[in-house]
């Protein structure tokens, strides 16, 4: 069965988790990780400010209703009014 920790780290023991944080510590200095835990903090702070600010314009605009008033309609020309029954062009012969 499968842990929340085994998920989160996609299968990573803790001796790999150990020695992935000494290479860190080895390549940046111990001087140099605050800052980098710090810039990585506010990407991610202004990454989740960002997508919330996404998701409520996207649900503002699905409950705002439409307020598009159509055109009106257009009167009929004179020429397509109903024109009375004795007025055919044609003539009985």
């Amino acid at each position: 069965m499968t842990t929340h920790l085994q998920l989160a780290f996609g299968g990573l023991g803790p001796w790999e988790i150990i020695l992935i944080l000494a290479v860190v510590l080895v390549l940046f200095g111990a001087k140099k990780l605050p800052e980098l835990a710090k810039g990585m903090g506010q990407g991610i702070k202004e990454f989740k400010k960002a997508s919330r600010g996404v998701n409520d314009e996207l649900e503002r605009a699905m409950d705002d209703t439409p307020t598009y008033d159509p055109p009106p309609a257009t009167q009929l020309a004179e020429e397509t009014a109903e024109k009375p029954e004795g007025s055919d062009s044609k003539k009985d012969a």
